[in-house]
């Protein structure tokens, strides 16, 4: 079995709300390798400069608060305007991407772990599911995500749903999982089925090679 960059690739993604980077958590509690797409995408953003300026004349000044970004003032815009969001995803997401692959090259080079998993809202969305050799979706019933969400970030209702029309059809990135994961449970249900999962990927990993 032959992997697309030398070491077995997973990638998790959900809508807000879902619990894909609880199930992330977990993998990196078993010892997996996890890269977050947002985190890196807000490294990139924050330090590359050229990046910057062009966020800047998009969003204008507001964007970076003493050279950080802003993250809470952009949300707010990107979430109410499809095409400023349209053109801040077509400048990061292809530096995003190089640099995971570039990541991928790295671990698969080093033989340091035996998959690493990739934790991105946007794989579909940004064409990266090309890149992956596995794709995991997590999902739950609409009113639990609703309920996480308002918990967690202290927003309304409105404000929840608003977010949710401007990702995906759950029902559609569900069709293109090749594994499926429903989180309406507790927590401890949730840890098993990554437990179950962990395992497989060790297997799946081991038929490198001429099969």
């Amino acid at each position: 079995m032959q992997f697309k960059h030398g070491i077995l690739t997973i990638g998790v993604t959900g809508g807000i709300g879902s619990g894909k980077t609880t199930v992330c958590r977990f993998f990196e509690e078993l010892g997996a390798k996890v890269i977050y797409a947002d985190d890196l995408a807000k490294r990139i953003m924050e330090e590359d400069e050229n990046l910057k300026k062009k966020i800047k004349k998009i969003f204008g000044e507001e964007a970076y608060i003493g050279g950080k970004l802003n993250r809470k003032f952009i949300a707010d815009i990107i979430f109410s305007d499809e095409t400023k969001k349209s053109k801040l995803e077509s400048l990061v997401h292809p530096a995003v991407i190089r640099e995971i692959i570039s990541e991928f090259k790295k671990i698969a080079r080093e033989k340091s772990y035996d998959f690493v998993i990739v934790e991105a809202a946007l794989i579909f969305e940004s064409g990266f599911d090309s890149e992956l050799d596995y794709i995991i979706v997590v999902d739950a019933d609409e009113e639990v995500k609703i309920k996480r969400i308002m918990e967690r970030d202290n927003c309304s209702r409105e404000e929840v749903l608003n977010r949710m029309k401007m990702q995906m059809d759950p029902a559609k990135k569900r069709e293109l999982a090749d594994i499926f994961i429903q989180n309406d449970g507790d927590i401890e249900t949730l840890r098993n089925k990554v437990k179950f999962l962990y395992s497989l990927f060790q297997k799946i990993s081991k038929l490198t090679g001429d099969s």
